[in-house]
Parts: C-alpha cells; sequence; structure tokens
C-alpha cells in the first residue's frame, strides 16, 4: 500500500540517516539539567525533532531526557520506541565512524542499524501514512538518547507521559522478537593495596574506555619490575613463553623497568561474544601467569583463570543455564582500577526461565571463596511474549507478507525498550541470516533493507492502528 510513497522519499531517508550518523550522540550522564545526556546526545535529539516538525509531525522535547514525534487523533497511542545514542565508535573501522560513508550500496557508520537508520525508517513510515491515510488513534515515535547506558531517559518518559497503548521498538531483528533474554552487569573486585609491596606492579590499565555491552577490543596493561628482586628478563622470557603456549593476540613493549601488555580482540555487541574476541581475558589470564610464576599471587586473578578464562558460556561457574530462548552469554565488559581495587566487569544474558538472582548469586558465592567482592551493578529482567500473541503474530505476519518467508518469531540475548512498556515486542531492523553489526567496527545498513524496513514499518502501524 505505501511502497510507492516511500521509494519516492528514499533519497531523503538516505540522506537523513547520514546526517544522524554524522552526529557523534555517546550518551554521557551529567549534572547538566540542559543536557543530562551531554550535547552530542541532546544534538541528536534536537535533529531528530526538527525534522519530525519540519515533515509535518508534532514533537516534544521531554526535558532534553528524550522527546517524541506525532501524528493522529483519538485515545488510542500506537507507539514506536527507538534511541539515538550510540556506543563509542572503538577502533578498526575502514571508514570515519562519524561520517557516514556510502558504498556498495550500504550506509557505514555507528549507529547506521542500531538504532539511528530503523528511526529513520519508522519516521518515514509515519509520513507515509501521515500523508495517505486517515487514522482513528495517535501514532508516536518516542526517541531515548540513554539506551546504551542506564534507561535513564525511557524512565523519565514513563514518569511523566503517556505508555503507549500497543507498541515496537525497530531494535533488533525481523521478522519479530517474542523473548528477550534478561540482563544483568556484575562487577568483581580486589583490594590492591593487599598486594602493595609485590615487586611486579600494575601501573596502569586502558581499554580504551569500553562500553560494559561491547567485547572489547583493546587492553593495554602496564607493569612495573623491581630488578632488585626480579630479573626483567625472566618475565620478558615467561610473557613469550605463555604467548606462544595460549597462542593469544598479545605484544609487549619495553620501557626501562616496565612492561606494557598489549592485547588486542575484535569488537562485537556482548549478547554475541562469540562474534567477537574479547581482549580483556587472555590479558587478564597472562597475568596471573606472570605473578603465580613467581610465587605471587592476585586472587582476582587466579579467581578469573579458573572459574572465566576465555569462556563465554559461564560453564565453569555453573551457570551456564539454556532454553528456548538460548544459552547464557558471560562478557568480560572491562578491567580497570576503581578507587585502589583492581576490577572486572562482567555482562551477563541470561536465558528467560532462569531468574538473575540465581544466576549472581552462584557467581558470588564462588568469589567468596576467593575473598574477593561482588556487586550487582543493574538488572532488566526478561522479556516473554507468548508467540501465539497477537501482537507477535500480526508484526511477523506483516513482515512474511512484505517479504515472502515464512520465518517465526525468535529470541535474542539483546535488550531493548520493548521491556520498558506493556503489549510491546522488538520488530527489525536486521533480516534473518544478516551477520549483527550493533556495536561493531564498520557498522552499517543496507540501503535497499533500510527502505523496505520502511515499508514494513508502514504496514505494521497502519495495521495496528487499525485494531
Amino acid at each position: 500500500m505505501f511502497e510507492k510513497i516511500i521509494e519516492k522519499s528514499k533519497d531523503e531517508i538516505i540522506k537523513e540517516t547520514c546526517n544522524l550518523i554524522n552526529i557523534p550522540s555517546i550518551s554521557e550522564e551529567t549534572n547538566n539539567p540542559d543536557m543530562p545526556f551531554g550535547k552530542s546526545a541532546k544534538d541528536a535529539l534536537e535533529y531528530a525533532l526538527n525534522l519530525g516538525k519540519n515533515l509535518g509531525f508534532v514533537t516534544k522535547n521531554i526535558d532534553d531526557y528524550c522527546g517524541y514525534i506525532e501524528f493522529g487523533e483519538g485515545e488510542k497511542l500506537i507507539g514506536i520506541i527507538g534511541h539515538l545514542d550510540v556506543v563509542p565508535s572503538g577502533d578498526g573501522w575502514n571508514t570515519p565512524p562519524f561520517k557516514a560513508t556510502i558504498k556498495e550500496n550500504k550506509i557505514f557508520g555507528r549507529g547506521a542499524i542500531d538504532d539511528k537508520g530503523p528511526v529513520v525508517a519508522s519516521l518515514y513510515a509515519m509520513k507515509a501514512i501521515k500523508d495517505t491515510q486517515k487514522v482513528n488513534c495517535r501514532i508516536r515515535l518516542i526517541l531515548g538518547i540513554n539506551e546504551e547506558k542506564s534507561w535513564k531517559c525511557i524512565k523519565h518518559y514513563k514518569e511523566i507521559e503517556e505508555s503507549p497503548t500497543i507498541s515496537f521498538s525497530p531494535d533488533a531483528d525481523f521478522p519479530c522478537i517474542y523473548a528477550e533474554k534478561g540482563i544483568s552487569t556484575v562487577y568483581i573486585k580486589d583490594d590492591y593495596n593487599k598486594y602493595s609491596n609485590f615487586p611486579i606492579k600494575i601501573s596502569n590499565i586502558d581499554c580504551n574506555n569500553n562500553a560494559i555491552n561491547v567485547v572489547p577490543k583493546k587492553c593495554d596493561i602496564t607493569l612495573e619490575i623491581d630488578n632488585s628482586q626480579i630479573n626483567m628478563s625472566d618475565v620478558i622470557n615467561l610473557i613469550e613463553e605463555k604467548i606462544k603456549e595460549f597462542d593469544f593476540n598479545i605484544n609487549y613493549f619495553i620501557n626501562n623497568n616496565s612492561i606494557t601488555l598489549h592485547s588486542t580482540g575484535i569488537q562485537a555487541h556482548s549478547a554475541h561474544p562469540e562474534l567477537g574476541k574479547n581482549a580483556i581475558s587472555p590479558a587478564l589470564i597472562l597475568l596471573n601467569k606472570i605473578f603465580t610464576h613467581f610465587d605471587y599471587n592476585i586472587k582476582l586473578f587466579e579467581f578469573f583463570e579458573k572459574y572465566i578464562g576465555t569462556e563465554f558460556n559461564g560453564k565453569s561457574l555453573g551457570i551456564n543455564f539454556e532454553d528456548e530462548s538460548g544459552k547464557l552469554t558471560l562478557n568480560v565488559g572491562n578491567f580497570k582500577f576503581y578507587e585502589n581495587y583492581l576490577q572486572i566487569g562482567i555482562n551477563l544474558r541470561i536465558p528467560i526461565n532462569t531468574s538473575i538472582d540465581t544466576v549472581t548469586t552462584l557467581l558470588s558465592s564462588e568469589c567468596e571463596k576467593y575473598s574477593i567482592d561482588t556487586y550487582v551493578a543493574g538488572k532488566q529482567n526478561s522479556l516473554y511474549v507468548p508467540k501465539d500473541n497477537y501482537l507477535v503474530k500480526t508484526l511477523c505476519d506483516i513482515f512474511n507478507k512484505m517479504t515472502g518467508s515464512n520465518d517465526e518469531p525468535i529470541a535474542i540475548g539483546g535488550g531493548t525498550y520493548a521491556r520498558a512498556f506493556e503489549n510491546c515486542i522488538s520488530f527489525g531492523s536486521n533480516f534473518p541470516g544478516d551477520t549483527d553489526m550493533c556495536h561493531q567496527a564498520n557498522e552499517f545498513i543496507d540501503i535497499d533493507k533500510l527502505v523496505l524496513s520502511c515499508k514494513i514499518y508502514a504496514e505494521a502501524i497502519y495495521e495496528l492502528a487499525k485494531l
């Protein structure tokens, strides 16, 4: 129904996706009430709201926390919930991450698929309906700018604004999502003061400020060696031996009495650690080998090598749960000094039939055996909507009709705004069989699929509006 009018908007859809990508909208939580998530995130929100206004919609900026773009009248409210903030770019890009580049019929740039392209597709789907149809309800595109951090934007929205009657989030996969795993971030830490007299000292840790929900690509650790107690050449020989033995992608650099270990990996979304290569995990294993070889034991490193290592399913911890939503995944997202503590951050994606508390309690009990501390920094309960639910069936059927497919609803490890609202699921924009480029270097969205997503969203919104 809307294919022709959307094709006429194709160039605009491409242009506006690029314009949003060009805003480096990494959410930075601040104490400034005029820009609670930083200037760039606010810039992205203002740009999107101005675009909506210029396209003839009603817009509202909600205290610079979030905003919405809306049309229509009536008691019923159809929601599309997206976000404009992005994770840091990281290294390894072949194009500038915050300068949209079009090649091979793809738009490359941070946020292309997560979630700026899908937001633009949703907006122009709304425009196609607004310009051609009469609906007896309101249709609202809700835009958050703190989704990649702590969801304070959407929490603020829910405190003061109306929740949609029925909605979807264009922030995952087609055909649609019926289940999202639970999510928890846990930090384990060890008081470094206990090891202050060791002749091997950790003087610096640099993981490029990696986001906890990203498989880290870099980990640099600098060690200071007391040559009066330990021979530098012995340390170097051990490092070379262990790198070769474990086939770690780690280099080292010497500067007088210091050695810097440089571990490199492959960035990916923490919901799919198997698609990346963690830079922190091998570095921690190597640290444990170094310290224990010279009879200096750091409990945090001993624990890590025994119970986590390079696993990403929690098997050694006894938390490798699995159900219809998939396997538990574990991502070692950061390693740093926090005050006088060595701290490791872990992001867990927990199958829907396992409680978050069950997993975190098991993890904490193992840590207690090593006299190291744990604390849960945040958690999001799982989402489950039966496959025979009307919303699931309707959106899945629309996708299959528009693409000539016969796909079934799926479960994911990612967390979307769908779990923030009743009667809401995720819907696109990754297509079946596509590699998930969210949070990865060289993130892109295929232009043909971007436009097709817009057409699918238009049909879906219109169908929901007819109820």
